[in-house]
């Protein structure tokens, strides 16, 4: 990459995080652009006019076209389609974890919701029940019986979308009030957060209250291999606690946000500068 064709940062929304993204880029004298991608458009068959783009488009659906066009064209992407099609979806993102060996709640699919009940009796209760797509703790149920379970299973089964019908289960963990959420990039664990909440979803979106949590080498190493299991660049790892104190995975997400989490960490890491050293590395073949 010339120093004369910039970076993109792709994003709709500019966020908090996207905000220091650009400012770190800005503060170093890396030439770039942040394109709303709700602007974009792309000819078939044209070549890329950005070797490197950073995919921070908040919509899954934009994101993930947006990154199948630009790769099409040549772009290398941060994070790829398919790194954004595996971490969209929880049932896909469960396979590969699973694929991996990384210990992960039981889980199950159902096709149907009648199905769906009849995994619950293999599951047993408490269990949870989540939608496909969607992040911030939106449309998670909790299931604490059968007559619960057919109540929630019985509004799935209305929802218009094909997609909305198909179920996925996961086993009730019994957490200590708060799960991990941890920033990778480039294969490395930078820093972990407690998300502490009175209620069962502990989701910032939600009210949770984030706490600096102890980068110890086994949440590292978990979180790590989560993101390289999704073969996501850019991530943030969700880790929960068993009764036992075992570390579990419970999702990756492609577009993480992380302005709380550098709030909480200060000057001791600066995740955007960090992103920025990655999307840098990223470039040095495409000048060679």
């Amino acid at each position: 990459m010339s120093r004369a064709e910039p970076l993109v940062v792709l994003a709709s929304r500019v966020r908090a995080s996207e905000k220091s993204i650009l400012e770190a880029l800005s503060r170093r004298g890396v030439a770039h652009r942040h394109i709303d991608s709700r602007a974009w458009w792309h000819p078939l068959g044209d070549r890329a006019a950005h070797p490197i783009v950073l995919n921070r488009e908040i919509g899954l659906v934009r994101a993930t076209y947006a990154a199948e066009a630009l790769e099409a064209a040549g772009a290398i992407v941060v994070n790829s389609a398919r790194a954004t099609a595996l971490c969209g979806d929880k049932w896909r993102t469960s396979a590969a974890l699973v694929e991996a060996g990384l210990p992960t709640p039981r889980t199950a699919l159902g096709l149907t919701p009648e199905a769906a009940l009849t995994a619950l009796e293999s599951i047993g209760y408490p269990a949870v029940v989540k939608p496909l797509r969607g992040s911030w703790g939106r449309l998670v149920s909790a299931l604490p019986d059968r007559q619960t379970a057919e109540t929630v299973l019985e509004y799935v089964a209305a929802l218009p979308s094909p997609q909305a019908r198909i179920v996925y289960l996961q086993e009730w963990i019994e957490k200590p009030g708060r799960d991990i959420r941890v920033i990778v990039v480039g294969g490395e664990a930078l820093a972990a957060t407690y998300r502490r909440s009175e209620h069962w979803r502990t989701n910032v979106a939600r009210g949770a209250v984030s706490e600096l949590c102890p980068l110890t080498p086994d949440i590292a190493r978990l979180a790590v291999m989560a993101a390289e299991a999704v073969g996501a660049e850019i991530a943030g790892v969700d880790l929960i606690e068993d009764g036992t104190g075992e570390l579990l995975v419970l999702e990756v997400n492609h577009g993480v946000e992380f302005s709380g989490l550098q709030q909480a960490l200060g000057d001791a890491v600066h995740v955007a500068d960090r992103i920025v050293d990655h999307l840098l590395e990223k470039s040095r073949p495409c000048s060679e």
